[in-house]
C-alpha cells in the first residue's frame, strides 16, 4: 500500500498543526509522499500566508522597502520552527534569497509559490525525509497549462529513487523557467499528479473539516456526511460551488483509477468521504448531495417555427461568443430557447448581446431577467429512483417557491433548477428535508 497525504493550510499553521500531521502520517507507513500547502489562518482575523506574500509583491512591484513585511512572514515560520524543536534548522538563507528575488524581479507566482516552499522545507526537516522542490518536477506548457506529459516522466523517475519525500504543493516551473502557480487550492492538485506520478493506492486530502457534506452547512444546520461520491457526482457539486476540493484535482487520479479521501486534521479518527470512479456501496439517500449559486441572467428568446430553423441555435451562441461570454445552461422548447449565465460577466454587455442576437438569429423577442439562483439536486441513485423529479418539485410547492427554470441531463445524475435569489436558502433546506431529514419518502 502506498499513499500520497496532502494537507491544507489550517492543518500546517502552527507547530501545534504540524504535530498533529506528524502523528498523523507516523500511524500509517503507507503514508510515504507528502504535499503541504503554506500556512493557514491560527484565528479567524488571522492572515494566510499567502496573502501576506501577496502583499509583499505589491509593496515590490511599487519600488517600496519590503523589510518589515518579509520580517513578519518569516516569524511565522520561526514560530513554527521554535515549536518543533528544530534547533539545526533554519530558513533565513532561503528568505535572504526570496528577498532578493522579489527586490530585483517582482514576480506575482514566484511570491504566491514560497508560502508552499518554506513550508516543504520545514515539513521534510521535521519529518526527516526528502525534500523535492516542486519546480524541480512540475511543468507548466507556453499557454500556462500542465504539461502533463514532461511532468509525470520527470516527477515519476524522481519519486522512484526516494522512498519517503515531501514536494510542496501549488506550483511548477514555467516554460519561460520561472516559477508558475495553479489556481488558489492549488496543492490539492499537486497532491493528486504526485499520487498519479508514484502509482498510490489512495490520494489522502486532510483539510479541516470530515469530508463533503449533503448541503452547506451555512445553510442547512448539522447537514449529513457524504460517505461516498463518484467522479462525475463531484464535478457537478464542485461546478455548483461545493469547494472542499479544488475541481481540476480529480482528472490526474481520475485517469489512474486512484480513489481521494477526504479527511479531517483535527479528527483523524473521522472515516472522511471517499471519492470514486464507481462503486456498490449502497447509498443512505437517493440524493448525493445539493449545491448551488445565486446571481445568473436568464435571456429568453422566442421565434415562430425556431424548431425547423436550421442554425438559430449557433447564431444566438455566436452573439454571446463575438462578446467573449461562456453560457452555463440553454433549456429550450419548440419556438423558445433560454440562456443562462453568469451576472457579473453580462450585465455590462447586456445591450451588446441583445444587439447581436437580433442582427445573426432575427427573433421575435428577446427577455431578460435578472437575479436568478441555480441549484443543481445530484445523486446517482436518481436514475433508479421512481419519481425524483416529483418529489423535488413537490417540495418546492410545498413551500410556496416557483421554480423558473428546469435543466436535466440524459445521464439522470443531477436536476438543475432556478429559482429567484431570495428563494436560495429555503429551496435548499426544502430539498433537504425531503430526501434526507424524511427519508421515508425516498
Amino acid at each position: 500500500m502506498k499513499k500520497v497525504v496532502k494537507f491544507g493550510g489550517s492543518s500546517l499553521a502552527s507547530a501545534e498543526q504540524f504535530k498533529k500531521v506528524g502523528a498523523i502520517i507516523s500511524a500509517d507507513e503507507s503514508r510515504v509522499y507528502v504535499v503541504p500547502s503554506a500556512p493557514g489562518k491560527r484565528f479567524p482575523e488571522d492572515t494566510k500566508v499567502t496573502d501576506m506574500l501577496l502583499h509583499v509583491y505589491e509593496t515590490a512591484k511599487a519600488g517600496e522597502d519590503i523589510t518589515e513585511e518579509m520580517k513578519a512572514i518569516k516569524a511565522r515560520y520561526d514560530e513554527i520552527i521554535t515549536g518543533l524543536a528544530l534547533k539545526d534548522f533554519s530558513l533565513d538563507k532561503d528568505f535572504e534569497e526570496i528577498t532578493k528575488k522579489l527586490i530585483e524581479n517582482p514576480q506575482v507566482d514566484y511570491a504566491a509559490s514560497r508560502g508552499e516552499f518554506l513550508n516543504g522545507k520545514i515539513m521534510a526537516a521535521y519529518l526527516g525525509v526528502e525534500f523535492i522542490d516542486a519546480a524541480e518536477v512540475i511543468f507548466f506548457n507556453a499557454e500556462g497549462n500542465l504539461n502533463s506529459y514532461k511532468t509525470e516522466k520527470v516527477l515519476s523517475e524522481r519519486l522512484s529513487k526516494a522512498p519517503r519525500a515531501v514536494v510542496p504543493g501549488f506550483y511548477g516551473l514555467g516554460k519561460d523557467g520561472n516559477v508558475k502557480t495553479f489556481s488558489r487550492g492549488g496543492s490539492d492538485v499537486t497532491g493528486s499528479i504526485v499520487a498519479q506520478a508514484s502509482q498510490a493506492d489512495v490520494y489522502e486530502n486532510w483539510t479541516d473539516v470530515s469530508g463533503f457534506l449533503v448541503a452547506d452547512p451555512r445553510i442547512v444546520p448539522n447537514p449529513k456526511p457524504i460517505k461516498y461520491i463518484t467522479y462525475r457526482e463531484l464535478r457537478e457539486l464542485s461546478y455548483m460551488g461545493a469547494s472542499v476540493l479544488h475541481e481540476d484535482a480529480i482528472f490526474p487520479v481520475r485517469n489512474c483509477g486512484i480513489p481521494i479521501n477526504i479527511r479531517n486534521t483535527n479528527a483523524p479518527e473521522d472515516p472522511g468521504t471517499w471519492i470514486v470512479e464507481s462503486t456498490c456501496q449502497k447509498q443512505d439517500y437517493v440524493v448525493t448531495g445539493i449545491a448551488g449559486k445565486k446571481d445568473f441572467c436568464t435571456i429568453f428568446i422566442s421565434k415562430a417555427m425556431m424548431n425547423s430553423e436550421i442554425g438559430f441555435g449557433r447564431k444566438v451562441l455566436q452573439a454571446f461568443e463575438e462578446n467573449e461570454i461562456s453560457f452555463e445552461h440553454m433549456p429550450s422548447g419548440i419556438d423558445t430557447m433560454t440562456i443562462v449565465v453568469h451576472e457579473d460577466e453580462f450585465m455590462h454587455k447586456e445591450q451588446r448581446v441583445v444587439s447581436a442576437i437580433h442582427r445573426l438569429a432575427k427573433p421575435d423577442s428577446v427577455e431578460i431577467e435578472s437575479g436568478l439562483a441555480l441549484i443543481a439536486v445530484v445523486g446517482r441513485g436518481m436514475k433508479s429512483a421512481s419519481g425524483t423529479a416529483g418529489k423535488l418539485f413537490s417540495a418546492l410547492a410545498k413551500d410556496g417557491i416557483n421554480i423558473k427554470m428546469i435543466d436535466q441531463g440524459s445521464s439522470e445524475l443531477n436536476i438543475i433548477i432556478g429559482v429567484k435569489n431570495k428563494d436560495f436558502e429555503p429551496a435548499i433546506r426544502a430539498i433537504y428535508d425531503t430526501f434526507i431529514v424524511d427519508k421515508k419518502k425516498n
